[in-house]
């Protein structure tokens, strides 16, 4: 898999294109270095011919990769969407489905038919 290691130092982060297994740490093994990204500057070094050569090999690239290689025009296509989802977005769902649940229980008919019958 292509992605993106980071080196520097605090507050300086640079980040380095490796080649690495996907399951492997980004701070353990790597096949191959591929090049650097410094976000601050907005600067970059890519080795075009080693990147395309893994990418032929069947190798996977992260979201943020794809972007930057369609950025310095290593490779075509559209780049893809990377935003942070919210946790709580998902979970709060949920909750608010039962509360309308709730809701339309106390408004139908029959829910208050059932006390009175009671009594």
């Amino acid at each position: 898999m292509l992605k993106l290691q980071r080196i520097g130092k605090k507050h300086q982060g640079t980040f380095r294109l490796i080649v690495g297994e996907k399951r492997e740490k980004l701070n353990g093994a790597q096949l191959e270095d591929l090049g650097w990204f410094n976000p601050h500057s907005d600067k970059f070094e890519f080795k075009k011919d080693r990147i395309l050569h893994w990418v032929k090999m069947g190798a996977q690239k992260t979201d943020t990769v794809n972007n930057l290689l369609i950025k310095a025009g290593v490779i075509t296509g559209k780049k893809i969407a990377v935003h942070k989802h919210a946790k709580k977005s998902a979970e709060a769902k949920p909750v608010e489905s039962s509360a309308v649940a709730k809701e339309t229980k106390a408004e139908s008919p029959n829910a208050e038919a059932a006390p009175e019958e009671k009594k």
